[in-house]
This record gives structure tokens, sequence and C-alpha cells, in this order.
């Protein structure tokens, strides 16, 4: 007898095994176990689900001595350690009266009622210790068979005559706890199977997202525009089951690839009531049908859609929206990847105006840089030309040229990197100036690597030889020498600027490129911080120097003179 009844629960157990597999396979059911912050609704639609379950149980019973032999247990005790006291009680309630109500002569009616509404109140207890316990597949098949054994000893205690009740329990005890209890731990595995199953579709769905902004983040750095957001829509679109993407800004649209390509058009104005609401409020909206999105065409196929915000800081500057050409086609997947990319998209267009604002700063510094070079050098230079012009005019019409070829080198500011060469007839314009001034004193001579064709930050050079001429060369009595090599060292470009002046002390070497105010050394600093600003902290200037030995100031700069 016992493996009689044992065998036709296997199969009842199998009945409602494959029926949780066919439910979870319901979007509303799959959406009701997935959540993770569950309503008071949601709660009782968790109760009445595992309460059918339970009712399932009990119409495939086996009929035994005036009792049944059932599995109603497996859906009540699901559903409490699923979803807490509330979940379990209730459909242990449901499921109990169900019992009660279809066998009021049934000798076992009230004790089955009982069990079943404590066994769904017992499961609901253990939801956290369940939720913790690492092997959730042994939790659920230890503690079912701890229920069904409850369940026989509320029979013999409730159920009378006694005796009855003991012959009954006998007999069913042992294949109800063994198939029940399988069934339990076997229908939990299945349910578990949904959330895994969603976890995996949720990392898909964060892959595709963070796929989607690798391959856009080129574009939107370009800005946000029509033909930024043309490209963007059509990787989208490309990558996702949407049937139609469209870009908008405040007012216009600014790309739709897809379905409805024919009227939704680049360039007119927004005419949609649901997305003039996402730019006003700045919270997402779904359309759920054609009424909802309001499109002005009669015969358009876009049938639901998901509109969420594009913002700049807390200002929204545009919408991303996502079509689907079935109404309801909207899931929560859907969802959750369009918050994504406007998200993703949002940080974009916000980086693109950080960068902006941060070329505007740099380039306003490297101006306010650059206008601090030496200014009283031009009034040094008239008085030189000013003392040649009678006894040697034609060099001091040279001179002129140079100092006219210099400042208006000077004074042009809109490159940002300019070639060798002319960075190097600046530096000759400027030392025949100074070559007039200080006569035998000053000797120059340049070693440059011919085969080196490069573009460097423009007045980089002058301020470093001025330097080395006034701090270095000039406190000697005799004069001196000064070296300029330029030559390409692996990966960068090295311009040597070498004296044999007084040189300078060490623990003053080390102060000369702090950012404080000491007017000696503004020339090397402006340097040093303008090619910091152009190319990062990896590049800038090294200073070598000892007292009366003279000092080596080294340029290091990128070859490829790419900027940040």
């Amino acid at each position: 007898m016992i493996i009689y009844i044992l065998g036709n629960l296997v199969n009842s157990v199998s009945i409602i095994a494959i029926l949780s597999f066919i439910l979870s396979k319901l979007t509303i059911v799959r959406q009701l176990i997935s959540k993770e912050r569950i309503k008071t609704i949601d709660k009782i639609m968790f109760a009445l689900f595992f309460g059918f379950l339970g009712i399932i149980g009990t119409y495939s019973g086996i009929p035994i001595n005036g009792a049944l032999a059932n599995s109603r247990v497996i859906g009540v005790f699901v559903g409490g350690l699923l979803g807490g006291p509330f979940v379990g009680f209730l459909s242990g309630l449901i499921a109990g009266i169900h019992r009660w109500g279809i066998d009021v002569g049934g000798f076992t009616t009230l004790a089955c009622a009982v069990s079943t509404t404590i066994e769904g109140l017992m499961a609901g207890l253990l939801n956290r210790r369940f939720t913790e316990f690492k092997n959730k597949g042994l939790f659920a098949l230890i503690f079912g068979a701890l229920a069904e054994a409850i369940q026989m000893i509320l029979i013999i205690l409730i159920t009378r005559p006694i005796d009855k009740a003991i012959n009954l329990v006998s007999i069913i005890s042992i294949p109800m706890i063994v198939a029940n209890s399988i069934g339990i731990s076997i229908t939990i595995a299945i349910i578990l199977s949904i959330l895994k199953d969603k976890e995996r579709e949720a990392a898909f769905q964060a892959q595709r997202a963070l796929k989607i902004a690798n391959e856009t983040l080129p574009y939107f750095r370009r800005g946000f525009n029509t033909d930024t957001s043309k490209k963007v829509s059509e990787i989208i679109y490309k990558s996702t089951s949407f049937k139609a993407v469209s870009i908008t800004d405040s007012s216009i649209i600014l790309a739709h690839t897809g379905i409805g390509e024919d009227h939704h058009k680049v360039a007119d104005k927004i005419k949609t009531g649901l997305t003039k609401e996402v730019l006003l409020s700045g919270n997402y909206k779904v359309a759920n049908s054609y009424k909802e999105i309001a499109c002005h065409q009669d015969d358009c196929k876009l049938k639901s859609a998901i509109i969420v915000p594009l913002k700049e800081k807390n200002k929204v500057i545009g919408t991303l929206k996502l079509y689907k050409i079935r109404k309801n086609a909207i899931s929560p997947i859907d969802i959750q990847l369009a918050l994504g990319l406007g998200s993703l998209f949002s940080t974009q267009i916000e980086l693109r105006k950080i960068e902006i604002n941060k070329e505007l700063a740099t380039k306003a510094e490297l101006t306010a840089l650059q206008a601090q070079i030496n200014p009283h050098f031009l009034f040094n230079a008239i008085n030189t030309i000013v003392s040649l012009i009678r006894t040697q005019p034609d060099k001091a019409r040279e001179l002129l040229l140079h100092l006219g070829f210099y400042f208006r080198k000077n004074l042009y500011k809109s490159e940002d990197l300019v070639d060798l060469e002319t960075e190097l007839e600046h530096l000759k314009s400027y030392l025949e100036i100074e070559k007039a001034r200080f006569g035998d004193k000053l000797d120059i001579k340049f070693n440059i690597e011919n085969c080196l064709q490069i573009k460097v930050p423009p007045l980089i050079i002058q301020p470093i030889v001025e330097n080395s001429i006034k701090h270095g060369i000039m406190e000697k009595l005799d004069g001196g020498v000064i070296e300029i090599d330029v030559y390409g060292k692996e990966k960068n470009i090295e311009i040597c600027i070498k004296d044999n002046g007084e040189g300078i002390e060490k623990q003053k070497i080390e102060k000369l490129l702090e950012d404080n105010n000491k007017i000696e050394s503004m020339g090397l600093k402006n340097v040093h911080k303008r090619i910091q600003l152009i190319y990062g902290d990896n590049y800038g200037l090294n200073i070598q120097s000892k007292r009366n030995k003279g000092t080596i100031v080294i340029i290091t700069i990128p070859k490829e003179g790419e900027l940040l």
C-alpha cells in the first residue's frame, strides 16, 4: 500500500512541478516572482498563485480510508518560503478552506485545513533563514519533511476517532513526507531558476547597454547635435529589438531610425504630448498604445514606447525614445535598458561639456601665460636700435625687421602647435637683437636633427634662452656660450638649452618650477606649466645646474604632439 501511495503521489508531484514550470513562463508570474520589494497587492497575488498550486495538489490526491493522500503542502510551503509570513499564511488559508469546503463529511477535513494553514505560516516564518541559506534546495527538503511530519501529528491530535486517525497516519505518513518534501525542493528549484534567468537577462542587458555606450562615446564626444544623434540612433537600432529609435533635443527631432522615418522627420518640432511631459518633468514615461503615443500620423505602426530624459547636470536637454510595433510590448527589461542608456548618454553629454570648458580654460590660461613673457625686452630692443640708427643704420633696419617678426609671432596665438622651424626662426630673431646688445660676449650654437619634422607649442624655447642670457651668461664678465640641441629620444622629443654661465645653487633649483610669485623664474615656470597643460604631468622641464659650471634645461614633449 505504501509503495502504491508513494507512486501516485510522485505522479501528483510531477503534475505540480510541470504546472509550476509552465506558469513560471507567463510574463505576469515571472514579474511577480522576480520583484525584490513587493507591495501588499503583490503579496495577495503571490498568495493566490501558490494557494492555487495547493488546490491542484488537493485535486490530484489519492482517496485513502475516507481521507486524501495529497500534495497540497507543496504550493503552500513554497509560497511561504519565498513570500514570507503573510503569503504563507494566506496561501495556506486559501488551500485549507478549499480542502474543508470540498469534503465536509470527511473525518480529516478540519485537521487538513488547520495543518495546511499552519504549514504555510511555518514556511513564511522560515523565509529569512531560507533566504540566507546557501543550499536552498536542501533547506526546502528538510523543512518540507518536518512540516509534513507536523501535519501527521495534527491529524492524530485533531481527528476523531483517534484509532482511525492513527491507522491513516501509519499508511500515508512515509509516502507524503518523502514525496512532498522532494516536490517542495523541486518546485523551489524551478521557481529560483526564474530569478536566475532574470539575473542573466539583466546582466545581458547591462552588457548590451555598456557595449552601446562604448560605441556611441566617440560620437557624443563631438557634441549633442543632429549628426551625432543619427549615428547613435543607428547603433541602438542595430543592437536591440526596438523597431524605431528617436532622439530629440528640447524642441526638435534630432534623429529617427527605423519604422516611421517617413513622418518622424529630422528637424521637425516635437509634437507628442508624452515627449513634452518628459521634457518638463524629467521623469521617464511608457506608452502602451498608439493612442498614448499620440502620433499625428493615423497609420503609424508604432504602438508602444519608452521615453527617457537626457540630462546635463539637472537640466533636461532632450529625450531618447525607443519604440515597438505591438501594444503593451515595453517590458521591465526594456525600461531598465532605456533608463541605463539614458543615464549613460547623459553622462557622456555632460563629460563633453566639461571637456569643452576645460579646453576653453586651458586656452585662456595658455594665452595668459604667453602674455607674461618678459615685456621689458621690447624696451631694451628699442633702446638698442635707437643707439644704432645713426652709427649703423643698416643694422638698425635689420634689427627692426627681426623685432617685427618676433612680435608678430609672439602675438599670434591661434595655433596650439607650430612647426619646429617656425619656433627656431622666432628664437633666432630674438637672438639677433640680443647679440646686437651684448656683442661678442654672447655666442650661440645650434645642433638640430635634420630629419626631425615635428610640431611644438609656440614660445617654449625663447623664454629659457632669455633666462640663460640674463641669469647665466651676463653674470660673467667675459660672457659665454649657449647651445641649443634638438633631438629625438625613443617616444619623446628633447630640446636642450645649455649654457656655461654662473649656474644655479642646488637648493634654488628645486624651487624654480614651484607655483610661486618669484619674478626671476617666471619664464621657466610659464614654459613648464604650459607644456603640462597641453601634454600632461609626465612632460615639462628638467633643470640641471652646478654653481660656476653652467646650466642645462631639457624640455621634453611627446613625438606625436597629441594634445590632452
